[in-house]
């Protein structure tokens, strides 16, 4: 059964430094898509951050550029959004994605949408 599961979500300060992780079950993760989006309330999904099937490549979107990171745990098969210098436009549910056959910049793009398997998501806050 397919299942990716986030978590690290919580309150914080703008600032402020978070750590998501996604776990993934059912396949391996080693030569997936992988990709981090979000969903503010009254906005569209958008994507974050994501890393390419068979490449080690990794995408930014441009408002999280030297603030985010993304990397994967192939061996603890799970995925990883290190988050630093928040700020309050960041407040979102965060979502993981993962898919076989998305490469290059194609990984952050549409929102998403061309993804097979997503996880529940995640509550980021930032508030002062």
């Amino acid at each position: 059964q397919v299942q990716l599961v986030e978590s690290g979500g919580d309150f914080v300060q703008p600032g402020g430094s978070l750590r998501l992780s996604c776990a993934v079950a059912g396949f391996q993760l080693r030569s997936y898509a992988v990709g981090w989006f979000r969903q503010a309330p009254g906005k569209d999904r958008e994507g974050v951050a994501c890393m390419s099937a068979l490449t080690v490549d990794t995408y930014y979107a441009d408002s999280v550029k030297g603030r985010f990171t993304i990397s994967r745990d192939n061996i603890k098969n799970t995925i990883f959004l290190q988050m630093n210098n928040l700020k309050f436009e960041d407040t979102a549910v965060y979502y993981c994605a993962a898919d076989p056959v998305i490469y290059g910049s194609d990984c952050l793009a549409a929102g998403g949408s061309r993804y097979d398997y997503w996880g529940q998501g995640t509550q980021v806050t930032v508030s002062s």
